[in-house]
């Protein structure tokens, strides 16, 4: 896991400033900068656009009384786009503009869960093995005396 980390961490910026150095010598600098600027921009405002229409989505789920799993997953996976797109780079841009395609988001969606069912175990055990039924807890009230001490 942490061999992988550093892939990303090492790989990934390598990989990113390669390809902003490959669209500066095609173009120019100036419109390298550009297109960091405007993808970020952008981005903010699709990621602030759908952020909002997926927290009205959630708000009514809940007030419907149904729990908003796919929305909670759109929710996550646009915060996660925001944060790719505010990152300098060709292919961060383009996996976070992905994520703001509903039918990509879809797509991402359904392979996060199959590894997640894939690689995790869900194991459920009641609380209450007694067979006698639960009682109200015993509610204590008190209080503090604070004892003065005597003087010698």
């Amino acid at each position: 896991m942490l061999g992988r980390l550093l892939l990303l961490f090492i790989l990934l910026p390598l990989v990113e400033l390669i390809l902003l150095l490959w669209l500066a010598d095609l173009t120019s600098w100036q419109v390298t900068v550009l297109f960091v600027i405007v993808t970020g921009a952008v981005g903010v405002w699709l990621v602030r656009r759908q952020g909002f229409r997926t927290w009205r989505r959630i708000t009514e789920e809940f007030a419907a009384g149904k729990l908003p799993a796919e929305a909670l997953w759109d929710a996550a996976m646009i915060l996660v786009a925001g944060a790719l797109l505010l990152t300098p780079g060709v292919l961060t841009d383009l996996v976070g503009l992905t994520l703001l395609i509903p039918p990509c988001r879809r797509w991402y969606r359904r392979r996060i869960v199959r590894w997640f069912n894939a690689h995790t175990t869900v194991h459920y055990r009641s609380s209450d093995t007694s067979a006698e039924p639960r009682r109200a807890p015993e509610i204590i009230d008190s209080y503090v005396v604070r004892q003065e001490k005597e003087s010698g």
